[in-house]
């Protein structure tokens, strides 16, 4: 496993997929790597699905689902964080280990991101929890509990400029899903997003009507969130999605759900029409960087 720069293709190693929980390797009589067993046990309970022997270009789509690199201060010192199947676990490495290390506290996490020598992960019903990552027993908290939403959404967490921690709802529909028709026909839309402010101290999720003079991007990627005044192509209180449905790889010809929602008026409008980018892999959004890791 690698993390590659797209603008520089600088390569920095991570740690063997083999060392993941989940994952073992499987030898030729040669010695050389030829295969994997996955197995779908999580810390919530075991798969009554036996391991599943996977090729070795294919173990990326039954793994990986969301990929990050933070920063920390303190430590100066890099980690990266894998939110990955099954049932969306997450494991981390500094970089420089030789494994990746299982946080086995919860499943179904959604997206994360690292403040303050803190990694705050948000799972599937809305529940964040705080993780430090810098000792040698990793330290956990929650900071908020279930979402009082019950549509399938999806969450994201975000740090504004200022410093601030925002949880994302985010609800998808397909348009004029015929249940009869090919699902290569389906096109999902965002027809929902709802807004809150998260406080650590005391620990309290607020719901916030605008972003004002800020825009998010959400995706399959790090959420971000930007000051229009400083990126004026940017529409302010918008949000700016792409696809992340978790049914992506098995419709990897879809029409995918590109496009600006506006706050204001809670409607949304393709980015560009027709879409320009190719459907797989699903488009993210990324913030060039030249610095050397």
């Amino acid at each position: 496993m690698h993390i590659v720069n797209p603008i520089t293709c600088e390569q920095i190693a991570l740690p063997s997929v083999i060392t993941i929980v989940q994952v073992t390797p499987v030898f030729d009589e040669t010695g050389a790597l030829c295969k994997y067993i996955y197995s779908r046990d999580t810390t919530e309970h075991r798969s009554t699905t036996d391991p599943q022997a996977v090729d070795l270009g294919e173990l990326r789509q039954y793994l990986q689902k969301k990929a990050f690199v933070f920063y920390d201060a303190s430590t100066g010192g890099y980690i990266a964080v894998l939110i990955h199947d099954p049932d969306g676990q997450l494991s981390f490495a500094w970089l420089g280990d030789d494994k990746w290390t299982w946080l086995k506290l919860r499943c179904f996490f959604q997206d994360c991101v690292y403040k303050d020598g803190m990694l705050y992960a948000v799972a599937s019903l809305g529940e964040i929890h705080a993780f430090d990552l810098r000792g040698p027993v990793v330290a956990t908290e929650l900071i908020a509990g279930w979402a009082d939403i019950f549509s399938c959404p999806t969450f994201y967490i975000v740090q504004a400029p200022c410093g601030d921690l925002m949880q994302v709802f985010r609800s998808q529909h397909v348009v004029d899903c015929d249940p009869c028709a090919d699902t290569s026909t389906h096109v999902h839309y965002t027809s929902k997003i709802k807004i809150f402010e998260v406080e650590t101290m005391p620990e309290k999720v607020v719901g916030i009507n605008s972003l004002k003079d800020h825009v998010l991007l959400v995706g399959q990627n790090q959420s971000l969130c930007l000051s229009a005044e400083e990126y004026p192509q940017l529409k302010a209180n918008n949000v700016y999605v792409t696809d992340d449905h978790k049914y992506l790889t098995f419709y990897k010809n879809n029409r995918r759900d590109i496009a600006v929602f506006d706050l204001a008026n809670n409607s949304s409008e393709e980015l560009v029409s027709p879409p320009l980018w190719s459907n797989w892999p699903t488009p993210i959004w990324i913030t060039p960087s030249l610095t050397k890791l």
